[in-house]
C-alpha cells in the first residue's frame, strides 16, 4: 500500500540551486541547462550571485517530466523558510546550527527559529504525579500548562511564543530526577538558562560549565530538522487550528517509539555496555541480532551527519580520558566494519556516556530541544490556509476480506 499526501506550496515562494534540483531529482548541471534551454526561468539573489527559482515553476516542470501525473501520486512538500538541510547540518533561517551551538544559547537559538523578539523564561509552579518516567511528566506538563491558560485557544504570535519559553522552562526543571527551580541558574550571555537547569536537574557526573556548555551544543543540534515525524505531526494538528498545547502533544505522542526521540536512549545502553564487555563483541552482537547499529547512519547525510561531530567535539573536554578513549574505539570498532558514520544520536549517547546521565536524560534533552523547532513550525503552519493536508489510500482489499463477502 502506498499513502501519499496532496502537495501544498507557498505561492511566489523562491528555491535556492540545491533545492530546486533535489526538488526535480537532476543535478545541478542539469538545472543549469533547463535554464539555457528556457525550460526553467532563474532569478538573481539580491545582494549576491546566487539564482533563485520560483517554486510553482519548479513544480510545474516536476509535473511535466512525471507525465502530468495527478498529484495523488506525489510525496508532500511544504515549502519552510525555518530549517534548510545542507551537506553541512541544518541551518536554522540561514544560520548554520553547527555555528550556532558554538556561539549562542539555546534560548538564542529558540527566538531564532520563532522569529521572535526575546521574553522571560520562567517555569510554571507544578509538582507532577509519582510513578511518571521522563516522557509521561512532558505530556503531563503540556496538558496542565493548557489547563492553566484561559487564553489558550488564541493563536496571536507573541502569545505562542510566550507559552513556548514557559512550557520549555518547566520542562527542564521537572523531567529529571532532581527538581530544580527556574530561578536558580545563572543567565548571563551565552550561558543557557534551560542548559544549565538540565544539567542541574538531570544530576550529571558534575555540573561544570564544559558539561552546560555541551547540553547547549545538544539543545541548539536537535531542535530542529525539517520535516522530521514529530515536525510534521505538529504541522498537521496546526492545520486543523489546534491550540500549542496540543500540537505540542501530536509532537511529543511521535516520541514515544524506539526509532525517533527514543533512538539516543537505545544507543546509550550499547556503549554502555562496553564498560563491562569488549567493543568487538558488543558490535557484533548487536550486528548480528538486527543487522543495523544503533546511533550509525543517516538518510539525509550518507556521509556522515554534521550534527554528530559537532556535538562530539563538546563531549571530548568533559569525558575524561578513559571514557573519551572507549567512545573513539567504539568508532574505530564500527568503522572497521564498515558500518556507516555515527549520526546525532550517537553524540547524545557519547553525552550520556560521558556524564553518567540515565538514558532517559538524553532522550529529554532531544526533547525539549525539538520542543523550540516544534513551536517554529505551528507557527509557519497556522499562517497557511487550514486543514491543508489530506491524505489517500489505495485500496486494496486482503484476502480474508473477499472471501468473507464471497460467501
Amino acid at each position: 500500500m502506498s499513502v501519499n499526501v496532496d502537495q501544498v506550496n507557498v505561492h511566489g515562494a523562491l528555491l535556492e540551486s540545491e533545492e530546486a534540483a533535489r526538488r526535480l531529482g537532476v543535478k545541478l548541471q542539469t538545472l543549469y541547462a533547463y535554464v539555457s534551454r528556457g525550460r526553467l526561468q532563474s532569478y538573481a539573489a539580491p545582494g549576491s550571485k546566487r539564482r533563485l527559482f520560483s517554486v510553482d515553476e519548479v513544480e510545474s516542470l516536476a509535473r511535466r517530466a512525471r507525465g502530468g501525473k495527478q498529484v495523488e501520486t506525489r510525496v508532500a512538500t511544504v515549502t519552510t523558510a525555518i530549517t534548510q538541510l545542507r551537506t553541512d547540518g541544518p541551518a536554522y533561517r540561514g544560520q548554520l546550527a553547527a555555528t550556532l551551538a558554538a556561539t549562542s544559547s539555546f534560548e538564542q537559538t529558540a527566538e531564532l527559529l520563532w522569529g521572535s523578539g526575546s521574553g522571560a523564561w520562567e517555569a510554571i509552579r507544578l509538582t507532577p504525579p509519582r510513578g511518571l518516567g521522563s516522557q509521561g511528566i512532558l505530556r503531563w506538563i503540556a496538558v496542565m500548562a493548557a489547563a492553566r491558560d484561559p487564553r489558550r485557544d488564541d493563536p496571536f504570535p507573541d502569545l505562542v511564543t510566550a507559552r513556548l519559553r514557559s512550557v520549555i522552562s518547566t520542562m527542564a526543571c521537572l523531567c529529571g530526577p532532581k527538581a530544580v527551580n527556574s530561578g536558580a541558574s545563572p543567565n548571563r550571555g551565552q550561558v543557557s538558562h534551560i542548559a544549565w537547569i538540565l544539567a542541574e536537574g538531570l544530576r550529571t557526573r558534575r555540573l561544570s560549565a564544559p558539561t552546560v556548555r555541551a547540553i547547549n551544543a545538544a539543545l541548539i543540534l536537535v531542535a530542529d530538522h525539517e520535516l522530521a515525524t514529530s515536525a510534521l505531526a505538529v504541522r498537521i494538528a496546526a492545520s486543523t487550528r489546534a491550540t500549542i498545547y496540543d500540537a505540542l502533544l501530536a509532537g511529543l505522542g511521535t516520541m514515544g517509539g524506539p526509532l525517533h526521540g527514543g533512538a539516543s536512549a537505545i544507543a546509550t545502553r550499547m556503549l554502555r555496555r562496553t564498560a563491562a564487555d569488549d567493543v568487538s563483541q558488543v558490535i557484533d552482537d548487536l550486528l548480528l541480532g538486527s543487522g543495523v547499529l544503533p546511533g550509525f547512519g543517516h538518510v539525509v547525510y550518507p556521509d556522515g551527519d554534521p550534527r554528530a561531530d559537532a556535538l562530539l567535539s563538546f563531549v571530548r573536554p568533559i569525558a575524561g580520558a578513559g571514557k573519551w578513549k572507549a567512545i573513539v574505539e567504539f568508532l574505530d570498532a564500527a568503522d572497521a566494519r564498515r558500518q556507516p558514520p555515527p549520526n546525532i544520536d550517537f553524540a547524545l549517547a557519547a553525552l550520556a556516556f560521558a556524564t553518567d546521565m540515565s538514558e532517559d536524560s538524553v532522550t529529554s534533552i532531544f526533547t525539549i530541544g525539538r520542543v523550540a523547532g516544534w513551536g517554529a513550525h505551528y507557527l509557519e503552519e497556522i499562517q497557511e490556509p487550514p486543514l491543508r493536508y489530506r491524505a489517500r489510500a489505495i485500496y486494496a482489499a486482503n484476502e480474508s476480506t473477499q472471501k468473507e463477502y464471497s460467501r
